[in-house]
């Protein structure tokens, strides 16, 4: 029958694995970066080069061979550095939610990604869902949003353990979730470009805490960073702005936008979000939030 078609689809792409790839440098999937150039992160990344290459480890994640964004993984802490993205508008889909592993950094060939799990096996470089099954009031936090997907792919390719990190339940779905909520807004009504298309770029990352560890494999972060920038040929100029938080149970705190450099001076002098870009360093967009109060989760100002 024809209605049973899309159906069909559906479920064949529910079973496909996420086939990442683990590559040797950042340049290797350097399109998620404004102007290619990743993010400049003191002791990591730095110049766009990996400094700790057997620990941290570039993947360019993809779904049905096809890239849909970077993430920098720390294989030690078993959490993502940060993941990047090109913005690109998105279609009203359902929300995707399978968790995947990443077999390539096993350096092993699976026939689906859940394989090694349901199979009662450990992994060495990455957490899994084992890791996860707790009743300390943590859930898996994407960096990069499945809301930001431009379709069912790129939201799928979202749900892999090497763009998540134990994030309390309640920050997760209150504070940073209206952080995404206003960040894409933005993206979505300002972030035209010249050619009358949707374009922003987009990179989330997490500051891993000293030894709070989830399941005694798992680092819980300290807090979550994030930072957007793009032109806008409605402002005739580059927007940009910064978020962050602590990593603890929400108390109806509200998570004020904040300039690139404020994020610098709170994630270390040698931070830079985009590097080599025309990004304003010392403005925000609040003064945009009044036209998108009606729809939109921005922060009033204090």
């Amino acid at each position: 029958m024809p209605f049973l078609l899309p159906l069909l689809a559906l479920l064949l792409l529910s079973a496909a694995p996420t086939v990442t790839e683990v590559v040797t440098s950042m340049s290797d999937c350097d399109q998620y970066f404004l102007n290619q150039a990743p993010p400049q992160i003191g002791g990591i990344l730095e110049g766009g080069i990996i400094l700790k290459q057997n620990r941290y480890k570039p993947i360019c994640q993809t779904l049905r061979d096809e890239r849909i964004f970077v993430t920098l993984y720390d294989t030690t802490n078993k959490i993502p550095v940060f993941s990047a993205y090109k913005y690109t508008g998105i279609k009203d889909i359902a929300r995707q939610n399978q968790w995947k592993i990443e077999p390539q950094l096993e350096e092993i060939k699976l026939k689906a990604n859940m394989e090694m799990e349901e199979e009662g096996k450990s992994y060495n470089h990455q957490a899994d869902n084992k890791n996860y099954i707790n009743d300390r009031g943590f859930q898996k936090g994407h960096l990069l949003p499945q809301s930001y997907g431009w379709d069912i792919i790129a939201k799928r390719a979202t749900f892999t353990l090497t763009n998540s990190v134990p994030q309390v339940d309640s920050f997760n779905s209150k504070s940073w979730s209206y952080v995404e909520s206003c960040v894409k807004c933005v993206l979505d009504e300002y972030c035209i470009d010249t050619n009358g298309k949707i374009e922003g770029f987009v990179v989330t990352g997490a500051q891993p805490s000293i030894n709070n560890i989830l399941n005694n494999k798992v680092n819980i972060p300290t807090m979550l960073w994030s930072a957007f920038c793009c032109y806008s040929s409605k402002q005739k100029t580059w927007l940009a702005g910064a978020h962050w938080g602590e990593n603890i149970p929400d108390g109806g705190r509200v998570l004020q936008t904040k300039t690139l450099d404020e994020l610098r001076l709170e994630l270390g002098e040698k931070f830079k979000a985009f590097p080599e870009s025309q990004c304003p360093l010392t403005t925000t967009v609040t003064h945009l939030y009044p036209p998108l109060s009606k729809f939109c989760k921005c922060p009033k100002p204090i």
